[in-house]
């Protein structure tokens, strides 16, 4: 009778990045949330970031940041 041979699986390699746990914010999260929300569309933001509109909307407001002036001019909500 013939030996069956066993499939060997390969270790992935760890990346270098980590990835924080599901609805933790990573210091380079928030850095990319600081540069952009004053400026650009929260569903940008959030699809950048891989996360829910409001999520973003939620970490944006307890940061305490909001949209330019210049922006909200520019949607006609000045």
């Amino acid at each position: 009778m013939a030996k069956k041979k066993r499939a060997v699986k390969k270790k992935k390699k760890k990346s270098t990045k980590r990835k924080a746990a599901k609805g933790l914010w990573t210091a380079d999260d928030v850095k990319l949330l600081r540069k952009l929300f004053s400026t650009a569309p929260t569903s940008k933001i959030a699809k950048e970031l891989g996360r829910k509109t409001d999520a973003v909307k939620k970490k944006a407001s307890r940061m305490g940041l909001r949209k330019s002036k210049k922006y909200m001019r520019s949607l006609g909500r000045a």
